[in-house]
C-alpha cells in the first residue's frame, strides 16, 4: 500500500510513497495507525484519476461532495493528523490541476492514486484533547 522511510535524524518526520492504485486515505490512516501518529502535519504531491472533494455550503450547513474521473496532478496536499474518538483524524484538502491547465479543490474525502503520490508526514510529539463537534458551525474542530 506504502512505503516510507524516516528523514535521517529526525525519527518524527516520514517520507511516504504510496502504491500505484491505492487510496490516499486509507494509506494515510493505515500508516497513522501503525506508527500511532495521532498528531501532525501532511504535504505533498502525485498524480489521481479519480477523487471526491466535499465542499460546506455554509447557508446551508450541508456538505456537499462531487467526485472528478479524470486524471489530474496533485499540486498541492496539505492537512494535519488530530484525533477523534481514541484514533487518527484527517482533514486534508488538495488542489489538481486538469488536462487544460484548469485548477479544482477542496476538502478531500478520497482519491485513487494514477501514477505516484509523494507525502511528507511530521509527528508531533504526544496529543492534544482532539476533535470536538461545534454546533454553530457543525464542523468538527480543534480542542485543545
Amino acid at each position: 500500500m506504502y512505503k516510507f522511510t524516516s528523514v535521517k535524524n529526525q525519527a518524527d518526520k516520514y517520507i511516504l510513497s504510496l502504491d500505484n492504485h491505492v487510496s490516499i486515505m486509507e494509506a494515510l490512516m493505515a500508516f497513522c495507525q501503525e506508527k500511532g501518529i495521532l498528531c501532525g502535519e501532511i504535504g505533498g504531491l502525485g498524480a489521481v484519476n479519480h477523487a471526491t472533494f466535499r465542499y460546506l455550503n455554509p447557508s446551508t450547513m450541508k456538505y456537499v461532495d462531487k467526485t472528478f474521473d479524470e486524471q489530474m496532478e496533485i499540486t498541492n496536499l496539505t492537512g494535519n493528523i488530530s484525533q477523534k474518538d481514541g484514533k487518527p483524524y484527517l482533514h486534508v484538502h488538495i488542489t489538481a490541476s486538469r488536462s487544460d491547465y484548469s485548477c479544482i479543490g477542496g476538502h478531500l474525502l478520497d482519491a485513487r492514486i494514477n501514477g505516484a503520490c509523494e507525502l511528507f508526514v511530521t509527528a508531533f510529539p504526544g496529543t492534544f484533547a482532539g476533535r470536538r463537534t461545534d454546533a454553530e458551525t457543525g464542523i468538527n474542530l480543534y480542542e485543545f
